[in-house]
């Protein structure tokens, strides 16, 4: 019994830890699970942490627009798009992803990738208390700086926009920018350094979307 209880004493540490780190993310440069893990098995990564300022404000248009398009207005969870994707599944459709930004921070920043129902419920409230607990514009500024946007570990922005166009995230155009966000996803199979006809077409759509976006996370500086 006592070891029973020394494990369950972890478990709930474990459980209890993102809670109690996330109020210090408000600054620093945070790295995701998958950025420590490869680091400890000896795999490459790249990460040039950039401030949001410093990044060019197509990129997280084009990313707001491809991957949340209600990131200005839910509190962590976009409900009704999560309701759609459980509409989906339940008619036997292919599942769609029903993730904001803030839950793929909550998942980058604490849990594990891959599609389970234990991790999707260990999701959700943390991106409730994420966006809670930090401004957007924080949150966006983490995301844009742990996502994984090349093929070989490359994480953030300034080093996705390195490898697939040699310049830095201050200076990518509006086309560059819909393209990163085009490969998010999965930027193994995907390239904005050589983009197929589907990247292309997909790039072409967050350009349009991007036009749209409100900054609602200039609005939310001082909060």
């Amino acid at each position: 019994m006592r070891i029973v209880r020394i494990l369950l004493l972890l478990l709930l540490v474990l459980l209890l830890l993102p809670y109690l780190v996330t109020p210090f993310y408000r600054t620093g440069h945070p790295v995701s699970v998958l950025m420590a893990w490869r680091t400890l098995t000896g795999a490459p990564v790249t990460r040039h942490w950039v401030d949001f300022g410093e990044i060019s404000p197509y990129l997280p248009r084009s990313v707001v627009g491809s991957e949340d398009a209600h990131f200005c207005k839910h509190k962590g969870v976009d409900w009704g798009a999560l309701r759609e994707v459980i509409d989906d599944a339940e008619d036997g459709e292919v599942a769609r992803g029903g993730s904001t930004i803030t839950q793929q921070v909550a998942k980058n920043l604490f849990l594990w990738p891959g599609r389970s129902m234990i991790r999707k419920g260990l999701e959700l409230p943390l991106a409730l208390w994420i966006d809670f607990m930090l401004p957007k514009q924080r949150i966006l500024e983490i995301y844009l700086n742990i996502a994984e946007m090349g093929p070989s570990g490359q994480f953030g922005a300034e080093a996705g926009s390195q490898y697939a166009f040699g310049r830095s995230a201050a200076a990518l155009s509006p086309r560059d920018a819909a393209l990163l966000a085009a490969i998010l996803p999965n930027p193994v199979k995907r390239s904005a350094r050589n983009p197929g006809p589907g990247v292309r077409r997909l790039s072409g759509t967050y350009m349009a979307r991007a036009n749209k976006v409100r900054r609602c996370w200039s609005e939310n500086r001082g909060s």
